[in-house]
């Protein structure tokens, strides 16, 4: 049997190097990162001397309960090693590698498999400039990709940080700093506004968090507010129009999500996993690790097909 996980994005800047005992070994660029994963529970495949090669390894904080940590460099301290920061490239788009007290390092590569469905969407949304909103944008990766690929995008984060990284991104990335709107704002309180406003968008990218804080002290919590969010949103939406949801360490199936999106309407509605591909090694057989559940909601795009299930 196999399970339902969506197609796999080329990215030549990152691979999975190796999982297991509850860490993965990922390569950004040229640099190796070793973190922890709790959905590795199975046995590591690489040497022990793979796994100690990592330029940086992160710890966790036990006073914190582990929900923060350290990033400890190679004990030669080499400056591969101990750099704060590094870029990595998805076809024309250059992300900064930044390694946070929370694990992230601004980047989730299984995204890739999202930002490939957003360029093939752009060229099916005929006519006028077809426009993109992004709820809970971060670092913004999806929306410079929806740029890229023609959209006219609005991005939305709860996080000044967060809004500055997506600003240094896109820079990178060669774009003016014009190339979108750009808002700070607590997500769900925006897109009530944009409903009051009348405004419609031919696609929406949602990628929320568990739990989060607005910028005037707002709380989101998944459970209690992505109902209503879905409401908002199927008020935006265009006569043609596309959604697409995704979450990390979320106690929901994507049957869930298929319940959820259906009440945007008639449509199509595909639903799995997003996944990494985890270095092809001889004798063993091919290893996916799950990254979070996904679904997207399309209506009056024919030529858009449903991509899970065949990674």
């Amino acid at each position: 049997m196999k399970p339902a996980v969506f197609a796999i994005a080329p990215f030549e800047d990152y691979e999975l190097v190796d999982s297991g005992a509850g860490e993965k070994l990922e390569r950004y660029g040229g640099r190796l990162v070793r973190r922890p994963d709790p959905q590795a529970l199975w046995q590591r495949r690489a040497p022990s001397s793979e796994w100690a090669a990592a330029d940086l390894r992160f710890e966790r904080d036990l006073a914190s309960g582990g929900k923060h940590g350290d990033w400890v460099p190679r004990d030669d301290t080499s400056p591969r090693a101990a750099a704060s920061e590094w870029s990595v490239r998805w076809r024309d788009v250059t992300c900064i590698v930044r390694p946070t007290p929370f694990k992230h390092l601004g980047l989730f590569p299984e995204q890739a498999a999202n930002w490939e469905w957003l360029r093939q969407l752009a060229p099916l949304l005929t006519g006028a400039r077809p426009r993109l909103l992004n709820l809970f944008g971060y670092t913004g990766i999806a929306s410079i990709v929806a740029v890229r690929a023609g959209f006219e995008v609005t991005h939305v984060d709860a996080s000044k940080t967060s809004l500055a990284w997506m600003r240094e991104n896109a820079r990178a990335s060669g774009l003016a700093d014009d190339s979108m709107r750009i808002v700070l704002d607590d997500a769900l309180a925006f897109a009530r506004r944009e409903v009051r406003r009348g405004a419609k968008y031919n696609a929406i990218v949602l990628d929320p968090p568990h739990f989060g804080r607005g910028p005037k002290g707002e709380t989101w919590q998944f459970e209690d507010h992505m109902a209503a969010m879905v409401e908002a949103c199927r008020e935006l939406l265009a006569e043609r129009a596309a959604l697409v949801l995704s979450t990390y360490a979320i106690g929901f199936s994507p049957l869930s999500f298929v319940n959820l999106l259906g009440e945007l309407g008639p449509g199509v509605i595909d639903s799995g996993e997003l996944v990494l591909r985890e270095r092809a090694r001889a004798g063993q057989p091919e290893r996916f690790l799950p990254c979070g559940f996904c679904a997207r909601f399309w209506r009056g795009l024919d030529a858009l097909r449903a991509e899970s299930a065949r990674p």
